[in-house]
């Protein structure tokens, strides 16, 4: 199975990081993403195979969950505990990032409510990402968004986890599209909103300022 994915021209390594490898490849006839965890040559060989496994089934735990509860995220096609191998269904679409950087503000304020949809739906399910930025959602062709690298993804229903999860994504808006962050953060936070009713939605809020504080008070304190 592993060495198969090799053998075909078809094969094409589309990220490679320090903690996983991804090959677009194909799977039982469907476009395909195989996900490969990167052994670690520091750790304890035994240890390391427990870490690769625990990620990997943590991982499609998350995918299959998510998938059952309505949020557009990869289907899992196949995993392979030993090898730390999940298959999954390659989402056809351009990165959000790029997306924005060629749309209205309307438009993206649209697309963007879509991302809060997509993310009420995750935290509903008990869900948070751990990474939700404009680069791990997907636009597809018809315009539906798709998460995706759920790798620091786990299970928890935690205010606190939940408001770093929307921390990070406005703070993902900020950075790269800054000339109208402010206008679309509130784009966001009506679709979340819609999913998981205004008083939890009102609790993110005030956990994302507060958070927001947090990252002030550091910046100054270092600058002293």
């Amino acid at each position: 199975m592993t060495r198969s994915i090799y053998r075909g021209s078809k094969a094409e390594v589309i990220y490679v990081g320090a903690e996983a490898v991804l090959i677009k490849y194909i799977f039982l006839g469907f476009k395909a993403v195989y996900k490969f965890r990167v052994s670690k040559p520091y750790r304890d060989s035994r240890l390391d195979s427990e870490v690769r496994r625990a990620r990997t089934i943590n991982e499609s735990r998350i995918l299959i969950n998510a998938r059952l509860s309505g949020v557009n995220v990869p289907v899992v096609f196949y995993i392979d505990i030993d090898k730390a191998l999940i298959v999954m269904e390659y989402i056809e679409g351009e990165l959000l990032k790029d997306v924005l950087s060629s749309v209205s503000v309307a438009q993206a304020c649209s697309i963007i409510e879509d991302v809060g949809v997509l993310t009420g739906r995750l935290h509903k399910a008990g869900i948070v990402h751990g990474d939700l930025t404009t680069s791990n959602i997907i636009v597809s062709p018809n315009g539906e968004v798709y998460a995706v690298d759920f790798g620091l993804s786990r299970f928890s229903s935690e205010v606190e986890d939940r408001g770093v999860d929307v921390h990070l994504f406005i703070r993902s808006l900020e950075s790269t599209h800054y000339s109208y962050a402010s206008k679309v953060v509130s784009c966001f936070l009506k679709g979340y909103g819609k999913v998981v009713g205004p008083e939890l939605a009102d609790l993110i809020k005030d956990k994302v300022k507060e958070i927001r504080m947090r990252g002030r008070y550091v910046e100054e304190r270092r600058g002293m």
